[in-house]
């Protein structure tokens, strides 16, 4: 039998589950409106200086687990080069704010021309996963603000509703990463 036709024949390796989806994009400002005005009130918006805008996804079989490591991944990797440096570095030692986006259309898959998001966490679910990593996240960056001096911030994006983000970049520089 030829080497192709046993090629063929082989079954596709088992790509490993994926349980979270993050993108992350470096920042010189972003700026997220996490409430629509209504008309009793104005527009509600959250903004950060300099740092790391975080879009994230919570997909089937995440757990705590992947929360914390997720979190660990996100705000240690080293996505900052700075001019007078040969070294790049996380966000902690930039130091810089952290702006976490909910965003579901990440666990997408295109199945032809249609996205499907089969794999996606359920919504509740997914919520309670994202709350749990805002306020890690928020914890790890306040240890680190203790730690050294600093004055960082994290805030979350409101889960479930679209939202309006604006941000100015000196890159672009995004990231994909994947537990």
């Amino acid at each position: 039998m030829a080497e192709a036709d046993l090629q063929s024949q082989k079954k596709p390796q088992q790509q490993d589950p994926m349980f979270a989806r993050v993108v992350l994009q470096q920042c010189i400002s972003a700026r997220l409106q996490i409430r629509p005005a209504t008309a009793d009130s104005s527009a509600e918006f959250v903004q950060i200086r300099e740092g790391l805008v975080v879009h994230t996804c919570f997909c089937r079989g995440a757990t705590a687990e992947t929360v914390a490591k997720l979190a660990t991944k996100v705000l240690n990797a080293r996505v900052f080069k700075p001019e007078d440096s040969e070294k790049a570095i996380s966000v902690l030692n930039l130091p810089g704010d952290v702006l976490i986006v909910p965003q579901a259309t990440l666990g997408g898959r295109l199945k032809g021309n249609v996205l499907q998001y089969h794999r996606n966490l359920a919504k509740d679910e997914s919520l309670k996963l994202y709350t749990d990593f805002v306020e890690l996240c928020t914890k790890t960056v306040g240890d680190n603000n203790n730690r050294y001096g600093y004055g960082c911030q994290v805030f979350g994006g409101t889960y479930g509703n679209r939202q309006v983000l604006s941000m100015e970049t000196n890159g672009p520089h995004s990231n994909i990463v994947e537990i």
